[in-house]
């Protein structure tokens, strides 16, 4: 030993934290979602990355979903469900037969089936903020001109303003937005925004005592400037993926074991592929039976009440506002189970819903039987509609939503317009809305058998992940 070695080695006594250099400590950073060395070696190497936030509450996805359900809210109150509200006005105001009233619907409605494909084009090139935006300003200057209306051309083409602003601005949009940030909470997020369908609804008398307090044509120009505002200033929660705010798909840095009663394995698919698939057409087509009954009751339920039940406008109003009660129902039922079990299923459910109910409403001789119409309608509509978005996101995967979607549009667009559109021109003919709503439930009655048969599309093998069976 040299002279300069430390006395307690020179005695023979080795001090180990002297005889060895101290061992370094690895700061490994883990990715979300893996646990192994190999991830975490990768982890290190790559740099720290951001961790996923802990609880609901810090998850981005939520904020998204929550601004979702606002904006619908307003589109819900404001245009859905304040429809038949204005038919009854103008109707009273300027002596319109319910077919002219139904046309303007349907143009309404047709507008989401014509451009969908173009709707789903934008957003997946532009992105869904700027697409909001556009709607946003659109249906402001809808709402405006609107106010100013005096012939029945004027009503149509206003309202065909209106719709396409409020589509670009609302369900597609949001929806698109939202499935690109959730996977296994899919249904639940998009219950949760749906529930603004549902919340619009409850706001139906307040809507009704705007109209008749300030005027129909002074409620509808301020209607497009707080749609308006509020879609442009939410719009600043769209627009971002999980990865570029540094977060995973549904914020979970470790899926939990597959609760599901079997998975399916899946890669997303382009337009083009699914619109090859069996399913794709199946859904659309089931979709389409039941916007039928929807499209009908949001366009007829308040004149019909009125005209036929001897329903006074307000009282008509708590009826169409009972509608989204069991609506939020229906979604927290089918929020849960559609997580869990097969949706096609739900679906097919929800079908009996709306046929019993239109047939309940149609055929109604006591006050119980309008409200059990308001419960199984609504049930079934807010159970089966968030799953129309989630089966379709399980089915052909994130990448291609929205265009996929807009595709859809053009087959569902025949329910929301000709189901409005039949029963307004039967019930001018014959005098009553009897014969139009009963072959309406009849027709939507396929819808359950087209959801049963529409299985997983089959594909080529390629990039795959696992996700609870629809």
């Amino acid at each position: 030993m040299g002279a300069g070695a430390p006395a307690a080695v020179r005695r023979g006594r080795a001090c180990t934290p002297c005889a060895r250099p101290p061992r370094r400590r690895r700061h490994v950073t883990v990715a979300a979602g893996s646990a192994s060395a190999a991830a975490g070696s990768a982890s290190a190497a790559a740099g720290p990355v951001k961790s996923p936030p802990s609880g609901w509450r810090a998850f981005f996805g939520w904020r998204i979903a929550g601004a979702g359900a606002v904006i619908l809210t307003l589109q819900s109150a404001l245009v859905l469900q304040a429809f038949g509200t204005y038919a009854v006005i103008l109707q009273e105001r300027f002596g319109w037969s319910r077919t002219t009233i139904s046309i303007a619907y349907s143009f309404n409605r047709a507008e989401s089936g014509l451009l969908g494909p173009l709707h789903g084009w934008a957003l997946h090139r532009f992105g869904s903020r700027r697409v909001m935006r556009v709607g946003a300003v659109i249906v402001t200057i809808g709402f405006v001109s609107f106010s100013q209306v005096s012939t029945p051309v004027q009503y149509v083409v206003s309202f065909f303003v209106i719709a396409v602003g409020a589509s670009l601005s609302g369900f597609l949009t949001v929806n698109t937005e939202i499935v690109r940030w959730f996977e296994r909470r899919r249904t639940r997020a998009l219950s949760l925004a749906s529930v603004g369908f549902a919340a619009g609804g409850l706001l139906t008398p307040a809507v009704v005592l705007a109209l008749r307090h300030f005027g129909w044509r002074q409620t509808a120009f301020g209607s497009g400037l707080l749609l308006g505002a509020a879609a442009f200033l939410l719009a600043t929660f769209f627009g971002t993926s999980p990865a570029e705010r540094g977060e995973v798909v549904d914020g979970a840095a470790r899926p939990p074991a597959d609760r599901s009663h079997r998975a399916i394995a899946r890669r997303d698919l382009t337009a083009r592929e699914a619109l090859h698939t069996r399913a794709f057409w199946l859904l659309a087509f089931g979709h389409a039976s039941a916007l039928l009954v929807v499209g009908s009751v949001i366009a007829h339920l308040s004149l019909f009440l009125t005209t036929e039940e001897g329903f006074s406008l307000q009282g008509a109003s708590f009826v169409v506002a009972g509608i989204p009660i069991a609506q939020v129902a229906g979604m927290a039922l089918g929020g849960v189970l559609g997580d869990r079990m097969s949706k096609r299923v739900l679906c097919s459910a929800a079908m009996f819903g709306h046929v019993a109910g239109l047939l309940l409403l149609t055929f109604a001789t006591h006050l119980w039987m309008v409200w059990a119409f308001v419960v199984l309608h609504g049930l079934a509509w807010g159970m089966r509609g968030p799953l129309m978005s989630a089966i379709r996101a399980d089915y052909f995967g994130s990448t291609s939503f929205g265009q996929i979607m807009g595709y859809s549009s053009i087959i569902t667009m025949f329910g929301m317009v000709g189901g409005p559109l039949f029963a307004g021109v039967l019930a001018d003919v014959t005098g009553s809305y009897q014969a139009g709503f009963t072959i309406l439930a009849a027709l939507s009655a396929t819808g359950s058998v087209l959801f049963a048969l529409a299985a997983p599309p089959s594909f080529d093998a390629g990039p795959a992940t696992t996700t609870p069976a629809p």
